[in-house]
């Protein structure tokens, strides 16, 4: 058994140090003073072999205290051995029973009781119906009072829920999931129930639902604030209640929003960073001009310019000709070289350039490399202007 324990382990990744004793406080010790990180098959006392075990390991393989273990070893106790030769009277005298408890559970003479850690209760509610639901009407009004008790135990404990799980069993044994999340903190029943409302609707009952539950497997700290009547705190929360909604529609990634990121290549930039994620990193840079729409990828253009280094006088962009009546730039901007997988030449930078045709469209163009011999430059759209 302790084999096939620790080899599960190591085909997981994890290295262990195990021992197998008659008791918890024999195989602790075991496990911290006698295994090697190097062994394959750990530790094994013999039966009623504890006292032979014990006997040359040093006092802190008993798990004392270490200030209870360091008055041992003043005293000159410094292997369990030298413990077992005092009367126990002595010991009791100087460290109280701890010692003489500990020694009686590494021999297995008395029993130790173990508490495991267990984790923290989640929060999850359930219902089970003498008569099952055959209509969403009443799955609804069973999740209203759901939500109102786990809405007061978050409150009652200053958390919120980001994300909420619905689950239907219904007579013939299937189960039914609704699932929504909230881009802040919530605890607000109303809200929640409202968010639920379009997902259970399309949630097939079968022949009717004899159990929900509802569970909050994701949730985090939210403490009661002060809402002034000349911040923004209220306007806050009607955003946060509009994107919940937004996302109940489209999904918990399709709201988001743009956030600066080091970068001087345009496409690179910008990040898409949840809507109402808090503002950090580096902020907006007011001191250049970048188009509002900026395409996906740059797309070529057949352009003419009067000589190489100037902004084109026309182009055409997706079969239509645009006559430049106003340009401003270049602009250069270079490849960013440690992302690079070659060396930088001078086909890795762009000069772009902010131009307005004659009907008042103005468009964001780059040429790419220069004029030369080795071949024509490139020019491509990257963006337009309102």
């Amino acid at each position: 058994m302790l084999a096939r324990i620790m080899g599960a382990l190591r085909g997981l990744g994890f290295t262990t140090l195990a021992a197998l004793a008659d008791s918890r406080r024999m195989a602790w010790a075991g496990a911290r003073f006698l295994a090697d990180a190097g062994s394959r098959g750990g530790v094994i006392v013999p039966p009623g072999g504890a006292r032979i075990v014990l006997t040359p390991m040093p006092v802190a393989a008993l798990g004392l205290g270490a200030e209870t273990a360091a008055g041992l070893t003043r005293l000159g106790l410094r292997r369990i051995g030298d413990v077992l030769a005092m009367p126990r009277g002595e010991l009791a005298a100087r460290f109280g029973a701890v010692v003489g408890d500990h020694l009686d559970q590494a021999l297995g003479d008395a029993a130790e009781v173990l508490i495991p850690r267990r984790p923290a209760p989640p929060y999850q509610l359930r219902q089970a119906f003498t008569e099952p639901l055959i209509d969403h009407g009443g799955v609804g009004r069973a999740m209203a009072e759901l939500l109102a008790e786990l809405c007061r135990r978050l409150e009652a404990e200053g958390r919120g829920l980001r994300r909420l799980e619905v689950s239907l069993f219904r007579l013939d044994g299937g189960r039914r999931v609704a699932a929504i999340g909230t881009a802040r903190p919530n605890r607000d029943p109303a809200h929640l129930q409202g968010l639920l409302a379009s997902h259970l609707d399309k949630l097939d009952l079968g022949l009717g639902v004899e159990t929900v539950t509802l569970a909050a497997p994701v949730t985090e700290p939210l403490s009661a604030a002060q809402v002034a009547l000349m911040d923004d705190s209220r306007t806050t929360g009607d955003l946060a209640t509009l994107v919940d909604r937004l996302s109940g529609r489209l999904g918990l990634s399709g709201v988001i929003r743009l956030a600066p990121r080091e970068s001087h290549v345009p496409e690179r930039s910008v990040a898409p960073v949840p809507a109402l994620a808090p503002r950090a990193g580096m902020p907006w840079r007011d001191d250049i001009v970048r188009p509002p729409r900026l395409f996906p990828r740059p797309e070529p253009v057949e352009a003419m310019a009067m000589v190489p280094d100037a902004p084109p006088l026309r182009f055409n962009w997706r079969g239509r000709p645009h006559r430049v009546a106003r340009a401003e730039g270049p602009e250069r901007i270079a490849a960013e070289w440690w992302r690079e997988t070659r060396a930088p030449d001078s086909n890795s930078w762009r000069d772009y350039y902010r131009v307005e045709d004659d009907a008042g469209a103005r468009f964001w163009l780059y040429r790419h490399g220069p004029y030369g011999p080795e071949g024509q430059a490139k020019w491509y759209l990257h963006g337009v202007f309102a």
